[in-house]
């Protein structure tokens, strides 16, 4: 499916705009197009399909389950393993962060699939066995799958779930008042669609602005700033190289399979792998657009929170990275 999305930016870039391959703005405009078809696609299905399965399992049941029982961190290595296998940039796994917290599933469950989501995915893991080889798959998937967790579990006991915008949270009431009418109505699932699709059209209507802002920002960022401009700030020699290639990673917007060439050629450089991995980690993982698209659902205190707990995570395995490696 993403292919023939990728087709169709090209035909409309290249063949109806008549616009230069290769060009900045060309770039832009195509990853524009591509991405803002892909996501919107994805929302609806995921809110589509949430809501479906939101009218059948009663949220206040799942959200308990997962609170109260004692899974011992069982539940934030399924949502990180969910993760690795959702082939989602950090902006296309928004959409089912949308979905999970809908859901009910607690906020540090999911975050910690949105913060694996992005880092760690299987075409990603193909690319790195053929650029750095087995032992450094196995390690850059396990780290994945352990920052995810940990933020997790760290953002879970912070309690963030008052700093929620009051659009998810009109959106929580109006699925638990849904589903209180499917269960007393006792509704067959042809009856429940026209409220589930009308639910949907509303918070695709509350989204879609920002998730063009965001993208559009990511476009300009993809499109107009250089690949190799940050190498000068990770030299061996900078004891702060790590920290400083993670902030400076966040205007560069791509996903895990676009970046991995790029630290191939940092790595050729001489630049010390867990350098170059914290930067890719920051690229996929850390984006001003994933903030723009997250803005809608997190407030402003919540999305700092939640970027100082993620980029910290890969400053530290930066600094791992590049003791053990």
């Amino acid at each position: 499916m993403f292919t023939r999305i990728q087709n169709l930016a090209d035909w409309l870039v290249y063949s109806v705009f008549r616009m230069q391959h290769g060009a900045h703005l060309s770039d832009a405009l195509n990853f524009f197009i591509y991405d803002s078809i892909k996501i919107l696609i994805l929302l609806f299905i995921v809110i589509f399909f949430m809501g479906i399965i939101n009218s059948y399992f009663p949220i206040d049941r799942v959200r308990n389950f997962l609170s109260k029982n004692k899974l011992y961190g069982l539940e934030h290595l399924m949502a990180s393993l969910f993760g690795v296998v959702t082939p989602f940039c950090s902006c296309s796994s928004v959409p089912l962060f949308i979905g999970f917290v809908r859901g009910g599933i607690p906020l540090g469950v999911t975050f910690a699939f949105l913060i694996t989501s992005p880092l760690v995915n299987e075409v990603a893991i193909g690319l790195f066995v053929g650029l750095f080889g087995l032992k450094m798959t196995i390690i850059y998937v396990a780290s994945g799958v352990i920052l995810g967790m940990v933020s997790g579990v760290a953002l879970q006991q912070l309690k963030l779930e008052r700093f929620l915008t009051p659009w998810v949270k009109e959106v929580l009431a109006n699925a638990q008042r849904d589903q209180d009418t499917f269960i007393a109505e006792k509704q067959t699932l042809k009856q429940r669609l026209n409220i589930i699709w009308r639910e949907v059209i509303k918070i695709l209507k509350g989204v879609v602005p920002y998730v063009l802002v965001g993208i559009a920002i990511g476009g300009l960022m993809h499109g107009f700033i250089p690949e190799g401009f940050f190498e000068k700030y990770m030299s061996t020699d900078n004891h702060f190289a790590v920290p400083i290639a993670t902030i400076l990673a966040v205007p560069m917007y791509m996903n895990a399979s676009g970046v991995l060439p790029v630290v191939q050629v940092l790595v050729s450089k001489g630049i010390p792998i867990g350098t170059a991995i914290a930067f890719m980690m920051g690229v996929v993982g850390l984006s001003l657009p994933e903030a723009m698209l997250l803005k809608k659902v997190m407030t402003l205190k919540l999305i700092g929170i939640f970027f100082s707990v993620v980029t910290l995570c890969i400053i530290i395995s930066g600094y791992l990275f590049n003791l053990i490696l």
